[in-house]
Parts: C-alpha cells; structure tokens; sequence
C-alpha cells in the first residue's frame, strides 16, 4: 500500500522544514537531531510509579542503567531489558524512555535501560558486551531489584533489536542469563542485506534509507569483515536453535523490512515459537512515534500483550 496519510504528513513537515538527513550530518550533531526528533514524535511520556538511575560495572567502565518501576518495589515482577536504538551510533537511555514508560505500565514489569557504548568511539562488539553485562546484572541482583530472575525477556528497535538478537545468541551460547522472550523492532539481522538490494528502492531522503543503513554500519564496523561475525548479523549464525520465543515487527517502508522477516522466518526453521507482524504504509522509526503515527501505539500494544503472555 502507499505510504500511510499520517506518515506521508511527517515526510512533508520534513519537507517543508528542510531537515538534513542524520548521515549528512556529524554523529554529535546527528545524536542532539535525533533525539529532539523522537522526543517531539512520542507524544508526552506516561508516568511510572518509579524511575531509579543506577550505575552497573560494564567490560570497558561503569555504564548509566534507568529503572522503571509500574509499581512501588514489593512482590516480584518480570523484567525487561530495553536497548535504545540508533544504529549503534546515536541514542542513549533518553531515546527509548517514552517507549520504556509505555511498556513498564502495560506489560506490568520492570524495565531496565542501558546506556551501551556508542560507535564510531567504540564499534562492534562493545555494545553487545555492555549489553550482556546489563543483563547479567538484572539477573545477577533480582531480589535487590525485586525482580524474578526466571521472567526475563530482552526487546529493542532498529540497532536495539539488532543488539537483542545478538544477545540472544550470546546468553545461549554461554549459558546464560535465562530470557523468557526476545521483541525485536524493525532489526538489522544482516549487514549485506540492503545492499543486494536494488539500488532504486529505499532511497527516499526524507526517511530512514539505504544510505542511512550504510551510514550506521559505517560507524559500527571498524572491520567490515566483522560484519559477518553473527553477533553483528544474527542471520549469519550457523544455528538459531535454542533461542528464546520472539515478537518480530517490521515496517513496510523501511529498508530493514526484509531482513526482519527473512529472520522471523529462520527462527522458525530452527524451531523457534515466532510471531511476527509488518506494519503496512509505515516507516522505520514509527515504533517511537506515539504522538504523531496511530499505528505506533497499535504496535506498542501489540508488544506489550505478547510480553504480557510471555512473562506471566
């Protein structure tokens, strides 16, 4: 279908605003872009009943760690790691916060953000190692959090979810942490995909495109070689068995629309319980966008009720 009226008017105030594409610009300067941006398309943030900043012993330092809370600390509650997206390169614990509110209340769980390690400054595998070490962390001190260490699940958008399948293969791999669930927004599974792909689609300057996906990966890779490295692209992993459940969304007009799908489906084949939904007439991002885009608050729903069933 064309692209929905509601997102067709967000590419024209872009239009008319004449704003730059984020890879036109400097990472410091396409970081402050991009967080004004999804801070004035989330709509306003719902309250929590608690929001607790921690700092958490990480491989390269402390990381920054946010808490929500959709209760006063009492009984034990499912938990869900949250990682930002922004390939790799842009975001922080602010980016994801109106999501993680949503999410926290809906779901009725803990939810916990990390403030992963960026690239250029520190490419692939620095923040799939931040992550993990978040995760070993909620696992690590639950009943201090109050949080039941056998309902935890891992969900991010774009680069989050990118990091969340990577996670997922790495906690199998080495045992552990046990995760319940993985979410996983619009991911980059692999890093050749939009380029294979003819050169005439996605090219749209006015929306997340082809030159935007070779921009993050850009900075993400200091190698390009470790891009097949299935911590980096999680469809190149030679086995995907043994991972947990996954609630895979895509976005039609989004160059990372296939890539989702193509591993939605190899999570299947491998075994793996997958439910999977593709937004029709949205772009990538849209997830984020509950105060202007209907559908984004259709798809958070639609997430928390499969996290909800997940960690009951």
């Amino acid at each position: 279908m064309p692209l929905h009226p509601q997102a067709q008017a967000l590419r024209e105030r872009r239009a008319q605003a004449g704003t730059p594409p984020l890879y036109s610009l400097t990472p410091a300067q396409a970081r402050a872009a991009d967080l004004a941006d999804i801070r004035s398309a989330a709509g306003t943030p719902e309250p929590v009943a608690a929001v607790e900043e921690h700092r958490i012993p990480g491989p390269g330092g402390e990381l920054a760690l946010r808490l929500y809370r959709p209760e006063p600390a009492g009984r034990p509650l499912p938990a869900l790691l949250y990682l930002f997206g922004g390939g790799w390169t842009l975001g922080s614990p602010d980016t994801s916060d109106a999501i993680c509110r949503r999410l926290t209340n809906a779901v009725g769980c803990v939810t916990a953000s990390v403030g992963y390690r960026l690239a250029p400054e520190h490419p692939f595998p620095a923040a799939v190692h931040d992550c993990r070490a978040a995760a070993r962390w909620l696992a690590g001190n639950a009943d201090a959090l109050g949080v039941d260490p056998a309902r935890l699940a891992v969900g991010g958008d774009s680069a989050g979810g990118n990091l969340t399948a990577a996670l997922t293969l790495l906690a199998r791999d080495e045992g552990g942490p046990a995760l319940r669930h993985q979410l996983l927004v619009y991911p980059n599974t692999d890093h050749r995909a939009v380029a294979a792909a003819p050169p005439e689609r996605h090219d749209d300057p006015l929306l997340f495109n082809r030159r935007s996906v070779a921009w993050y990966w850009g900075h993400y890779l200091a190698d390009p070689a470790d891009g097949d490295h299935p911590y980096a692209s999680p469809l190149r992993a030679p086995s995907l068995a043994g991972l947990p459940p996954a609630t895979v969304i895509t976005a039609e007009y989004d160059p990372l629309c296939e890539e989702g799908e193509h591993y939605a489906d190899a999570l299947r084949a491998a075994g793996v319980p997958v439910e999977s939904r593709r937004f029709a007439g949205m772009p990538h991002g849209f997830f984020a966008m509950t105060g202007v885009l209907d559908a984004a608050g259709e798809a958070q729903r639609y997430a928390a009720e499969r996290l909800r069933e997940a960690l009951r």
